[in-house]
């Protein structure tokens, strides 16, 4: 495995695990200090954050490039960051849909439990219905979130990849600034050095 391969690996890893205990920790001292309302509402951003990623991440990998510099010659705003989006569809997908999206797929169900468990203790129960029917509403909510988010990716995929590529501009962010750095040296390396004059040539000179 190459280093640059082990590099990004541990980067995913590292992201993955920060990512889950910032989400789980918030979750649980909200959900530990506010009503049953604030709850539903916290749940509800855990399972949109995970379908809006899901859908950048499915949207920049069935995207198009050749819009993009349309957009970027008449230099529209959000047109540059579309386009590093989509030339690195691969990390893109990887955080969108790997880090993010499992993530908060993740501590979703596990705030479903947390709100579960404040009910049954409110309502002095011991009965299984409120886990159930909040585990079964998660589940359909995420997956049907998911299926249509899907087909408006594929569907609408230059409108998403154009729209997170604006709000990147918005914030100052270009997105993998520092590959060209690295991509710089690498192919400096592989250009062809000038052949070298053969012998048989010095020698007829």
């Amino acid at each position: 495995m190459k280093k640059t391969n082990i590099k990004w690996l541990i980067k995913i890893i590292l992201i993955s695990l920060a990512a889950s205990v910032v989400f789980t920790l918030a979750s649980t001292e909200i959900l530990g200090n506010t009503g049953y309302i604030i709850s539903f509402i916290v749940l509800a951003l855990f399972i949109i954050v995970g379908i809006v990623f899901d859908v950048i991440g499915i949207a920049v990998t069935a995207g198009n490039e050749a819009p993009f510099n349309s957009m970027a010659t008449r230099r529209q705003r959000g047109a540059a960051e579309s386009l590093r989006l989509i030339k690195n569809a691969n990390k893109v997908t990887c955080y969108c849909n790997d880090v993010i999206g499992d993530v908060t797929g993740i501590v979703s169900g596990t705030t479903a439990a947390l709100i579960a468990a404040k009910l049954m203790d409110g309502f002095n129960t011991e009965s299984l219905i409120f886990p159930v029917v909040i585990s079964a509403v998660v589940t359909g909510v995420t997956v049907g979130g998911k299926a249509v988010g899907k087909t408006l990716a594929f569907n609408k995929s230059t409108e998403i990849v154009h729209s997170a590529g604006r709000i990147l501009s918005y914030l100052k962010i270009m997105p993998f600034s520092n590959q060209d750095k690295q991509e710089k040296p690498d192919k400096l390396d592989k250009q062809e050095k000038p052949d070298k004059p053969d012998k048989q040539d010095k020698q007829s000179e």
